[in-house]
């Protein structure tokens, strides 16, 4: 057999082999706190993010290095669908419920940069910080 179908998956759990980053220490944050407020996942030191949205390399504190994680363009594939969709309906229920002139729905162009930036920020900390704490990696296949 070639190809998907010869292929043969493993069901063992992938090896972590950076362990000196002492996963589950005191000085963790949670989720919630890491994600809001650009927290490193290992010690807590805002320092999670060089920008806006830009991740930064390592952390100023711990020396975690981020570039280790494959954040990518999962959190704005998200952020396309579910912010579009609530523009598209408050734009059309404001249409349709007041009739306001053209410029009034200017004001969404701010609600909408304000919803991406925020949400990307805050999905790609999320993001980070549960693939530092499960050990996720890239897949590699067993020869």
């Amino acid at each position: 057999m070639s190809g998907a179908a010869g292929a043969r998956r493993s069901t063992a759990k992938p090896q972590v082999t950076d362990t000196s980053d002492n996963r589950g220490g005191e000085g963790e944050p949670s989720l919630a706190a890491a994600s809001l407020s650009g927290l490193c996942p290992r010690c807590g030191a805002k320092s999670l993010f060089d920008g806006v949205v830009k991740l930064a390399p390592r952390c100023r504190a711990c020396e975690l290095d981020y570039d280790q994680f494959n954040v990518g363009d999962g959190p704005a594939a998200f952020l396309i669908l579910i912010i579009g969709a609530v523009i598209a309906i408050g734009a059309i229920w404001l249409e349709l419920s007041f009739s306001p002139p053209f410029f009034v729905h200017l004001v969404w162009l701010p609600i909408l940069i304000g919803l991406t930036l925020g949400g990307l920020r805050l999905g790609k900390a999320a993001l980070l910080v549960q693939e530092y704490r499960t050990g996720a990696r890239e897949g590699r296949l067993k020869e």
